[in-house]
């Protein structure tokens, strides 16, 4: 991995090299944290847990079927936190499934795919010029409520 394929975002915390899904986490977390002031602008609880879920899968899906985690990018945009994971492996995740159908079990696939599918509101796949890919999803982050 190159050093230049890590994004790096500004927070208060330090920021260090995301290799690991805790790391990737443990970024996206400072970025909410960054953004959406925990004592005067909180953000919903439950939409911080579905953001690190998804963090989780993506992180966890790129070192283990696309050739290891090339870079991850955790973007705070109006409607929440842009996400970006790049890999490796020009293969694309098999077509997701519907929502309120995971697949029946692990044989050729898991849960996380349907999981991105059903809890991010965009999904786009990119193939990286110098080979690889970059899966770019939306999370939606709101305010909780007064």
């Amino acid at each position: 991995m190159r050093e230049d394929e890590f994004a790096t975002v500004r927070t208060s915390a330090p920021v260090t090299r995301v290799t690991t899904a805790a790391s990737a986490r443990a970024r996206a977390r400072a970025v909410v944290d960054s953004h959406w002031d925990p004592s005067t602008r909180p953000a919903r609880e439950e939409d911080v847990i579905d953001l690190l879920l998804v963090v989780s899968e993506l992180v966890t899906n790129a070192l283990r079927h696309g050739g290891g985690l090339a870079g991850f990018e955790a973007t705070p945009v109006p409607d929440g936190v842009r996400v970006a994971v790049h890999d490796h492996s020009d293969v694309v995740p098999a077509a997701a499934y519907r929502p309120g159908f995971p697949p029946a079990g692990h044989g050729a696939g898991g849960y996380g795919w349907p999981l991105v599918v059903r809890l991010a509101r965009r999904i786009d796949i990119d193939r990286r010029p110098a080979g690889g890919k970059t899966i770019s999803v939306l999370l939606p982050v709101r305010d909780r409520p007064a």
